[in-house]
């Protein structure tokens, strides 16, 4: 059978302190219930008898800030089967067993290491075991214990902020609420009275109090007027221990604001002001600025500005600067120093924002008088109107007088003025006025479709002072005459279909004028005198602008007449009666059974076929054209074939096969062989040309020759004055090159195609001094430059 043994367990706590233990809850170990002793050794001394009952363990209180040299005893553990023999081990953990907490393995003693702080850690659980120290089996079930710490007033009152601020309005009534504070207390409020916060205030008095248990910080002065002073600084203490003695205590301070209130009127610091302006200030011109000074600030200092009274109320306003809130005078009307030199207003400055438990300070405005001095200054002229607007007919002859505009000067020295048109106005110059009496007329001829509506503008300048000077627009409006005759609104030429009825509408025709009659257009049509007899077609006036074209018989003929030209006359209502006439051309032509025009040609009848004389006229052009180019092609072809200018049968030349080029010259020892002139001999029979085909071959001719040169030399040389002299000569380069020029010619090469090779650019420009007959050579060649430079 299994024997359960139970810990004796002994606390003492170290002097001056007694330890206290009280019952903790019931708690059931698993072991079956058996007597036990427990002892608990303190101060008194007194001894609890054993008592039979469950297993029960307390709770145990610890002073904290123990301030002593040794460690802190806290009580004793002590097991039945502890015999003494050191045989059973004490073993302690839990809550800071081994660094706050050791115990002796040995005798059981428990002891605290270190100073505890109830604030830091209020409660510690700890669980106590013996086991046998041979074994290492535990003699006893693991039981568990508390060490509550006892807390001492060791923490003074701290307030949430180091520094509040708040605000409060100014003028409040006693008792108003500024602000709270708090003040926490860190020792234990279940406790005596360390936690017991008391709230007093050290400075602020008389102004402001604070309730002692709150903290809340109300006024305690009526009236506080934040004119005089702004800002107050209140200190609060809080103490604990109920405010009694040897309670510890914190402060704070309090920053308090007094809010503005409207309690303060605008107030103008004099009570005249004076001004001058020109009289040439336009409305707008800010004159002065006046001022009013208000204690309060911010919405409560905001100033309205108005004219109540005065002999300029309609001549002069006032308006408010948002930003410095002034008054500012300005100019409402033009004014004029001839008419009134003085103007003396009242202004009146108010508070827009009042609030009405301080309406009983007095009214919140005040006023002042502003005196405003005209000035006189030079002014330009006048005109009696701002425009002008004239009228005249637009047959009007020149010189004509239209009206005449007026201006003076406004000053009292009244000098003269003259009067003149701004041509920037009139660039035409079609009007002119009479420097002297401004009279309007005409320098040239209107005419109102051209230009309806004339805008110009005249000018008026002091004689004497020509900077002062005015302008003024002057419209002028061109009235109609009627002078243009109606015409047709667009060109007309229309059809009328083969088997056409009688009286049948071919064409509706509208007129147009360029004339705008005061009672509008009223148009009539007719046809023309010469062919009102005997005419296919008539006229129909509807009496609306338009009329119809009908047919005046059934059936036309394309063959017998394909075009009618059916002049019509135009005549408008108008005095004097204008009128026109008007051609319609009316086409006859074939139309389908829906009256659509099909053909409106007569010889569509004739050729079966089908072809119209157009197309004819374009096929013989065509075959012209073919025989014309056959025949060109030909004629070319016979020019081609080269004949000998010089028909001779002594010419030597006669044995040179010709070609239709001029050949490269002398260096072009690929056309022919030059030196056959030279030396006759060096002919051979089959020397042939080798770039062409020629266009006949002929066999040289073999011919006794002399064997010097000199002769041949003194032949060319013969040709050569003989074609120089004979003015019939062709001057064609083939046939005029010979080998042998002779030395130290002047003429040196004439032939165009070096020219092209000329390393030198040749000048040109002497053509253009040889008249206008050579202009167009010189342009041809004084562009190639450029053409080159391009």
């Amino acid at each position: 059978m299994r024997t359960y043994r139970y810990f004796l367990l002994l606390f003492w706590v170290g002097q001056p302190y007694p330890t206290f233990s009280t019952p903790l809850s019931k708690r059931t170990s698993g072991f079956p219930a058996k007597k036990r002793a427990l002892e608990l050794s303190g101060n008194s001394k007194n001894e609890l008898n054993r008592s039979k009952r469950s297993w029960m363990w307390n709770q145990f209180f610890l002073l904290e800030e123990y301030t002593g040299s040794d460690y802190q005893y806290v009580g004793k553990l002590h097991s039945d089967q502890d015999r003494g023999d050191g045989s059973l081990k004490y073993i302690l953990s839990g809550d800071g067993a081994g660094d706050l907490f050791i115990i002796n393995e040995n005798t059981g003693d428990i002891q605290a290491t270190k100073r505890l702080d109830r604030e830091e850690k209020p409660v510690y659980i700890l669980r106590a075991q013996a086991i046998n120290r041979r074994t290492g089996r535990p003699v006893e079930p693991e039981s568990e214990f508390i060490i509550k710490i006892h807390d001492i007033n060791d923490n003074e009152p701290i307030f949430t902020k180091d520094v509040y601020t708040a605000t409060v309005p100014e003028m409040s009534d006693v008792g108003t609420f500024v602000v709270q504070v708090t003040a926490t207390d860190a020792d234990d409020p279940t406790y005596g009275n360390s936690a017991k916060v008391v709230y007093s205030i050290l400075q602020g008095q008389p102004y402001f109090s604070v309730e002692s248990e709150t903290g809340i910080i109300k006024t305690a002065l009526l009236n506080m007027d934040r004119e005089n002073r702004e800002q107050y600084q209140v200190v609060i203490q809080a103490k604990d221990m109920g405010g009694q003695m040897g309670g510890l205590s914190g402060t704070t301070t309090v920053n308090i604001t007094l809010t503005d209130v409207n309690d303060n009127p605008p107030r103008f610091p004099q009570s005249t002001y004076q001004f001058k302006t020109p009289e040439s200030s336009p409305p707008g011109t800010p004159i002065g600025r006046i001022k009013a000074s208000d204690a309060d600030v911010g919405e409560n200092a905001a100033i309205e500005y108005s004219i109540t009274d005065g002999e300029g109320l309609d001549m002069f306003d006032v308006i408010t600067d948002q930003e410095t809130q002034e008054g500012i005078i300005t100019v409402k009307k033009f004014l004029d120093f001839e008419k009134k030199k003085v103007y003396t207003l009242k202004v009146e400055a108010s508070n827009p924002h009042v609030e009405p438990r301080f309406l009983y300070l007095g009214p919140f405005k005040d006023s002042a008088t502003v005196r405003i001095v005209v000035e006189d200054v030079d002014e330009p002229p006048v005109f009696s109107k701002v425009a002008y607007v004239l009228q005249i007919r637009e047959d009007a002859q020149i010189n004509t007088t239209i009206g005449s505009v007026t201006a003076q000067d406004p000053d009292a020295a009244r000098n003269p003025v003259k009067y003149s048109v701004d041509r920037h106005t009139d660039m035409d110059r079609i009007f002119n006025i009479d420097s002297g009496n401004g009279s309007i007329f005409t320098s040239k001829l209107l005419d109102r479709e051209t230009l309806l509506w004339h805008n110009i503008t005249v000018i008026a300048t002091e004689i004497n002072n020509p900077k002062q000077s005015s302008r003024v627009p002057l419209y002028i409006k061109v009235l109609d005459v009627n002078d243009n005759a109606p015409e047709f609104a667009e060109f007309y030429e229309t059809f009328v279909c083969e088997k056409a009825k009688a009286d049948q509408l071919i064409q509706t025709l509208r007129a147009v004028d360029k004339d705008d009659p005061y009672s509008g257009h009223q148009f009539s049509f007719s046809l023309a005198p010469e062919a009102a007899s005997g005419s296919n077609f008539t006229i129909q006036d509807n009496k609306d602008n338009t009329a119809g074209i009908l047919t005046r018989k059934n059936g036309y003929n394309r063959h017998e007449m394909s075009t009618y030209l059916l002049p019509v006359v135009i005549s408008d209502n108008d005095y004097p009666v204008q009128s026109s006439t008007g051609t319609v051309t009316v086409r006859v032509c074939a139309c389908d059974h829906h009256g659509n025009m099909q053909s409106c040609h007569a010889e569509a009848l004739i050729h079966p076929t089908g072809l119209s004389t157009g197309a004819l006229v374009a096929i013989l052009l065509c075959i012209v054209i073919l025989l014309v180019t056959v025949v060109l092609f030909a004629a070319l072809r016979r020019q081609r074939k080269k004949e000998p200018l010089i028909i001779s049968k002594e010419d030597i030349r006669d044995n040179i096969v010709s070609y239709n080029d001029e050949g490269g010259g002398e260096e072009d020892t690929q056309a022919f062989d030059i030196g056959t002139l030279r030396n006759p001999e060096a002919i051979e029979d089959n020397k042939l040309r080798r770039d062409i085909v020629p266009e006949a071959l002929f066999l040289p001719r073999r011919t006794p020759t002399a064997r010097d040169n000199t002769d041949v030399r003194d032949f060319i040389n013969q040709r050569l004055k003989e074609n120089d002299t004979d003015p019939t000569a062709p001057p064609y380069d083939s046939l005029a090159t010979y080998a042998y020029e002779g030395t130290g010619s002047v003429a040196d090469s004439l032939s165009s195609l070096e020219s092209v090779t000329t390393d030198g650019d040749q000048d040109y420009d002497y053509l253009s001094d040889w008249g206008p007959r050579f202009k167009k050579l010189a342009d041809m060649y004084g562009g190639v430059d450029s053409d080159k430079d391009s």
